[in-house]
């Protein structure tokens, strides 16, 4: 190969990365996209987390459409209040009082609480198992396969005896267990308070079908509504009602966990020495580890 040759093909290659540098340099003007400096800055004080707990799929669809307007600022579950107020801040909004969210599973059936057990063989996921029937005798029941400890990135929640439970100082509010729950009986509450109240069962048959399939099943029986306005049954089963959550509506309160016959109205969360202080006309009930004793004398506490 002659020198001619070798200069010749040099010269091409020259001229063919010149003429693609043009090229891309137009396209870069002719297509660029302006970006509002706004979503660069929300996007700086979101967690980077990217759990889609606030219904974008990663943190910068967030940012752009907290500043288009479509989603709220507080709608982060993982950066919680402070980060609300941080996004508040850069778009020179005011936000509204907002509370961090955290999974509460509507089941505390343990092993040994459930009843009419199975001799499942089939995949070992509760969304395989969800679709068999004679797993467990309970269909609202915690299967406790751990889809919902797949899911989660925190390393937040745990089966522990037969039962999926939330620990509290680790979990971020992403939601990932929630969604992950063919049953959905883990669901996203607003910790107005450190500890939270919640009804601890999902069943809606009737108080004797409850006892046929588990031990400490909610009956229906309305001993908690009658004596207490944060407490509704609805479909045989007790709710508690979040909307009332504040010391205005917890008169009867202690009366309601100590009436409940199968001691399913439980705690949630960490305890506080400021939430105990806003109860304080509540006399508060005894907390005491998740052992589900049966006897009406007790409040249990998980977390």
């Amino acid at each position: 190969m002659d020198v001619a040759t070798i200069a010749l093909a040099g010269g091409t290659m020259l001229g063919l990365g010149v003429t693609a540098g043009w090229l891309l340099g137009l396209a870069n003007r002719v297509f660029h996209v302006e970006i509002d400096p706004r979503v660069e800055a929300v996007n700086a004080v979101l967690p980077g987390a990217n759990c889609g707990g606030c219904g974008c799929t990663g943190c910068m669809l967030y940012a752009e459409a907290v500043v288009a307007g479509t989603i709220a600022p507080n709608k982060c579950t993982v950066g919680g209040p402070s980060c609300a107020e941080a996004i508040a801040r850069v778009l020179g909004v005011e936000v509204q009082e907002t509370w961090p969210y955290r999974p509460i599973v509507h089941c505390r059936a343990h092993d040994g609480d459930k009843l009419l057990i199975g001799n499942y063989q089939g995949e070992r996921t509760c969304a395989a198992a969800n679709l068999v029937n004679g797993v467990q005798g309970c269909t609202y029941g915690c299967l406790a396969f751990g889809d919902c400890v797949a899911a989660c990135e925190y390393d937040a929640i745990h089966i522990i005896r037969g039962l999926a439970t939330v620990d509290y100082d680790a979990c971020t509010g992403c939601g990932a267990c929630a969604r992950a729950c063919p049953r959905n009986i883990i669901t996203m509450v607003p910790f107005k308070r450190e500890r939270m109240l919640a009804v601890a069962c999902s069943n809606k048959d009737f108080g004797k079908d409850v006892r046929a399939v588990c031990k400490v099943g909610c009956l229906g029986c309305k001993a908690c509504s009658k004596v207490s306005g944060l407490f509704t049954v609805t479909d045989n089963l007790a709710h508690v009602d979040y909307d009332k959550y504040d010391p205005d509506h917890f008169a009867g309160v202690d009366v309601a966990i100590e009436k409940c016959p199968a001691q399913g109205i439980i705690f949630f969360g960490k305890p506080a020495a400021k939430d105990l202080a806003k109860l304080e006309e509540v006399e508060a009930p005894k907390l005491v580890e998740a052992d589900f004793k049966t006897t009406v004398d007790k409040t249990e506490w998980q977390g």
